[in-house]
């Protein structure tokens, strides 16, 4: 074939438009998209919390907050245990044990009550005197006297119990009869003697063979109490379950205790200087 014959062919070709097929193919079908929505399930609610809070971005202010939070949280822990056992305590005493507690707090109110009056008048009389001097001196004798019968320095007397501790199977020792020293100290008691021996602040008690020593000076049974103070309060305490008197029947010793409207107790104490105290004032 000649060039000529190509080049014609050639041209035909471009002004004729290219043959369609037959059959247009089939336009491949392409899946449909899926949505977002589709593709991802719905969360729940309790998921998306745990998005919201999973990983853990903590700030210093939170972490600050978590910290407070929790020292009150274990402070409240310890509160509470605290009084669950003290009332555990209470729920497992005696009913006449429980009264007594609250016969003993009513009674030191009520004497922390008459003090403060007490005191309270003796202001009051201090300013409202005339004569301030003489009201003062006349308080300061009253101090005195009051003092001395808690140095034992002065006799007293006034209403209170007399206690009998008949110990014929010398089986009492001294510090049995100073736990009921101190039992009738707490219930109030102002003063005290035993045996002829006064009782002070710094009393001691010691054995001595068959007998006991108050203060050096040696006592026999049946051991003598004379006790000033209200006997509503001083009886009760020794009577209470465990208490002084069952101790001492347990050691086969027999207690007796006496009301009176009048205890003299007049065993004296001689005033004694402090070698190295002095006032401050």
């Amino acid at each position: 074939m000649s060039n000529e014959d190509e080049t014609a062919k050639n041209r035909l070709r471009k002004e004729l438009p290219e043959e369609l097929p037959a059959t247009a193919p089939q336009a491949e079908e392409k899946p449909a998209e899926e949505s977002p929505a589709a593709a991802e399930p719905e969360l729940t609610g309790r998921q998306r919390l745990v998005q919201g809070i999973w990983p853990l971005r903590i700030t210093r202010a939170q972490l600050i907050v978590a910290l407070l939070l929790f020292g009150l949280g274990f402070g409240l822990a310890v509160q509470v245990a605290s009084n669950s056992d003290s009332d555990s305590a209470l729920r497992g005493a005696r009913q006449e044990d429980l009264v007594r507690i609250l016969d003993e707090l009513d009674d030191r109110t009520q004497r922390l009550e008459d003090e403060k009056q007490g005191l309270e008048k003796q202001r009051d009389e201090l300013e409202n005197s005339s004569d301030q001097a003489e009201e003062a001196r006349k308080q300061t004798l009253e101090k005195e006297r009051q003092l001395g019968i808690l140095a034992g320095t002065v006799a007293a007397q006034g209403p209170g119990i007399t206690i009998t501790i008949d110990d014929t199977k010398g089986t009492v020792e001294a510090d049995m009869l100073l736990d009921a020293i101190q039992e009738l100290r707490a219930a109030g008691a102002e003063a005290i003697q035993v045996n002829g021996v006064r009782v002070v602040a710094g009393t001691y008690l010691t054995d001595s063979g068959n007998s006991v020593s108050v203060d050096g000076n040696k006592i026999n049974a049946p051991y003598r109490f004379k006790v000033i103070g209200k006997p509503q309060d001083l009886e009760p305490a020794l009577n209470i379950p465990g208490g002084v008197v069952q101790t001492l029947e347990k050691e086969q010793a027999t207690v007796t205790v006496e009301r009176s409207s009048k205890i003299v107790v007049d065993a004296l104490r001689a005033a004694k200087r402090p070698d190295y105290a002095r006032s401050s004032s």
